[in-house]
C-alpha cells in the first residue's frame, strides 16, 4: 500500500533498518521524521539512556549541535533584510576585536611571521566559513597556531557549553589570534558561525538566545528549542554518548542528570549549542522549503534570502581542497551544506542541510519536496557520516512513491 508521497511497505523497511541499529547497540535510541507534500511520519525507537527504561518519544529533546548553524544563518538574513547588516560590508564596528587583522605567512609557521590582511572580515565570510580561522583538518599538533588555539580554549571538539567564558572574553581570545588565511581565501569549519552569534547579539542589542526566541522560534512555533533545557523538561532530554576506544560500549558524554545544557550558558554557541526536537526542527525546515513562508501566510525571510542561503558559495578550489570533507557532490552555501550534483541516491542537486556532530542530521530537498530529520544521541566518530546516517537517508529516498 502506498500514500501519495511514500510507499508504506518501504517506510516499514526504513523502520526495520533503524531498529537494527538500536538493537545492535549503535545508539540507545533515536527519533526520525520524514515529510513530503503535507504527509509527516515520525518514529521513536529505543530508550533515552543506555540500559534505561524510559522510551524515546516524538518530543524527546536532543542536543542538535551543528544543526544550529542554519538557524543562526536565518537570523543573520533577517538582519540583512532589515538593512541592519550587509553581506559584504566590513564588520570592524560590530567586531572591533577582528579589525586590522594579521595573517600567518605560513599556516605551520611562527606566530609572529605575519602579513596584514588584504581586507576586513565580512558577514559573508562568517556565513561561508571563509573568515580565515577554523578547524585544521590534518595532523597539526606541533603547529604553533594549533597550540595557541588549544591554549585559548578554541576549537577543542564537541560542544561543551559550560566550559566557555563570557562572550566578551571569548571574543578577546579570538582577537588575540592571527588569521590562518586571508579573509575569503579558504573554507575552515566552525569558528565563523560562533562569531556570527556574537555579531547578531551586538547588532540587535539582545542576547542571541533572546533574539532567536523572539524572531525565529516564536513565529515558527518552536516551543522546545533553545540553548538550555528548563528544569521541567529535563526528563525529556536524551543521554548523549561517545563510542568506546576499545570496546563497543558507549561512554557517557553528557547525561540528563547534571547536563551541561541544564543551565543557560555564558556563551550561546551559534555553531552548535541548541537543543530541539524533530517536530520543532521540522517547522524550521518546512519554512525553508516554503521559501521563507510562515504557516499563517506571513514570511520569516524572503524567497530571495532562502535562495541565496542555499546556493553554492565556494569556488571549486575551496570545496575540493585536500583537507575539506565535502566529497564530489557537496559544497557550502550560507550557514549550511548544499548538494551540487548527484552521485548517490540522496544527492539531489539543490538539496540542503547539515549534520550535527552529537548525532543529528537534517536535510531539505526542494526538488522532491522532502524533509528528513534524524536525531540520535551518539557522537560522530569522524567528519564522514556514520552508517546509521547513510542508512536513514537511503531508506528515506527508496521510500518515495514517485
Amino acid at each position: 500500500m502506498s500514500s501519495l508521497s511514500f510507499h508504506r511497505h518501504k517506510l516499514d523497511h526504513l523502520s526495520l533498518v533503524m531498529g537494527r541499529h538500536v538493537d545492535r547497540g549503535h545508539v540507545p535510541g533515536l527519533v526520525y521524521l520524514v515529510a513530503r507534500a503535507g504527509e509527516v511520519h515520525i518514529e521513536a525507537l529505543g530508550t533515552l539512556e543506555v540500559h534505561g527504561k524510559v522510551p524515546m518519544e516524538r518530543d524527546t529533546l536532543f542536543r542538535i549541535a551543528s544543526l544550529t548553524k542554519p538557524v543562526a544563518a536565518v537570523a543573520a538574513m533577517i538582519l540583512v533584510e532589515e538593512c541592519i547588516l550587509r553581506l559584504d560590508a566590513p564588520l570592524d564596528n560590530w567586531l572591533p576585536e577582528l579589525a586590522e587583522r594579521k595573517v600567518l605567512r605560513k599556516i605551520d609557521g611562527p606566530l609572529d611571521a605575519t602579513v596584514p590582511a588584504h581586507r576586513s572580515i565580512t558577514l559573508r565570510d562568517l556565513l561561508t566559513l571563509r573568515m580565515g580561522l577554523g578547524h585544521i583538518m590534518e595532523p597539526c599538533d606541533d603547529w604553533p597556531i594549533r597550540q595557541l588555539l588549544n591554549e585559548c580554549g578554541l576549537l577543542l571538539g564537541p560542544p561543551q557549553p559550560q566550559s566557555l567564558p563570557s562572550v566578551d572574553e571569548w571574543m578577546t581570545r579570538v582577537g588575540s589570534l592571527p588569521l590562518m588565511y586571508q579573509p575569503g581565501e579558504r573554507w575552515l569549519y566552525d569558528l565563523g558561525m560562533d562569531i556570527l552569534g556574537v555579531l547578531i547579539a551586538r547588532a540587535t542589542g539582545r542576547p542571541l538566545g533572546q533574539f532567536l526566541a523572539e524572531r525565529v522560534f516564536a513565529p515558527l512555533g518552536m516551543k522546545d528549542t533553545g540553548f538550555h533545557v528548563p528544569a521541567e523538561s529535563l526528563h525529556r532530554l536524551a543521554g548523549c554518548y561517545a563510542g568506546g576506544d576499545v570496546t563497543d560500549e558507549l561512554v557517557p558524554y553528557d547525561l540528563p542528570a547534571g547536563s551541561q545544557w541544564a543551565t543557560p550558558p555564558l556563551f550561546p554557541s551559534a555553531a552548535g549549542g541548541l537543543v530541539s526536537t524533530v517536530e520543532d526542527y521540522h517547522r524550521f525546515c518546512h519554512m525553508l522549503l516554503a521559501q521563507g513562508q510562515l504557516p499563517d501566510g506571513g514570511s520569516l525571510i524572503s524567497r530571495a534570502a532562502v535562495e541565496t542561503m542555499t546556493t553554492d558559495q565556494l569556488t571549486v578550489a575551496q570545496r575540493t581542497a585536500p583537507d575539506v570533507f565535502f566529497g564530489d557532490s557537496r559544497s557550502w552555501g550560507l550557514g549550511l551544506g548544499v548538494c551540487i550534483h548527484r552521485d548517490d541516491l540522496c544527492a539531489t542537486p539543490g538539496r540542503f542541510g547539515w549534520d550535527g556532530g552529537l548525532g543529528t542530521s537534517a536535510y531539505t530537498d526542494p526538488k522532491e519536496g522532502l524533509i528528513g530529520i534524524l536525531m540520535t544521541q551518539r557522537l560522530m566518530d569522524s567528519p564522514e557520516p556514520p552508517a546509521l546516517f547513510s542508512d536513514f537517508w537511503t531508506g528515506t529516498y527508496q521510500a518515495l512513491s514517485d
